[in-house]
């Protein structure tokens, strides 16, 4: 459904102020497999992840996770005990555009791999230092316990 699109993710409290700037859009709340259009407090609330869509159109523009958080600190959704601060997560290009770390979302594209995370994985090893290829793979070990990741990110 969503092809192409961009990918933001905020601090749950955050998301507010994307949701403000954007009043003539819908805000649909997704889920298992579910949408729940024009999303209210409840469904905010059960779901961590929000497609931004035309009403007229009907086209999705944008899909917005709203993370965790306790105030500049990231709270991972899977494993609450894992709590990174924003600015060891969220890293900038040359020209200062923001983005999170590779290893995070790697994590995240881990729970179920399909064939687009699986080529993404591949795309993004050989990029990785030894030190982040570390860090992901205690992390897997962590969240996602047996992930056949592990052990390439061991050997490589």
């Amino acid at each position: 459904m969503l092809e192409q699109i961009v990918e933001l993710a905020v601090p749950a409290a955050g998301f507010v102020e994307i949701r403000d700037r954007f009043p003539e859009y819908a805000f649909d709340a997704v889920g298992s497999g579910k949408i729940w259009a024009d999303a209210g407090a409840d469904e905010l609330a059960a779901t961590h992840q929000t497609w931004l869509r035309d009403p007229v159109s009907g086209q999705f523009l944008l899909d917005v996770f709203r993370a965790p958080h306790d105030g500049g600190t990231w709270i991972c959704r899977r494993d609450q005990s894992l709590r990174l601060p924003y600015d060891a997560i969220i890293e900038r290009t040359a020209d200062g555009t923001p983005y999170l770390i590779p290893e995070l979302v790697l994590l995240f594209k881990a729970k179920a791999t399909r064939p687009k995370d699986q080529a993404d994985f591949e795309g993004i090893l050989p990029l990785l230092s030894r030190a982040r290829r570390d860090v992901l793979g205690a992390w897997l070990a962590r969240v996602h316990p047996g992930h056949g990741w592990t052990a390439e990110l061991a050997v490589s």
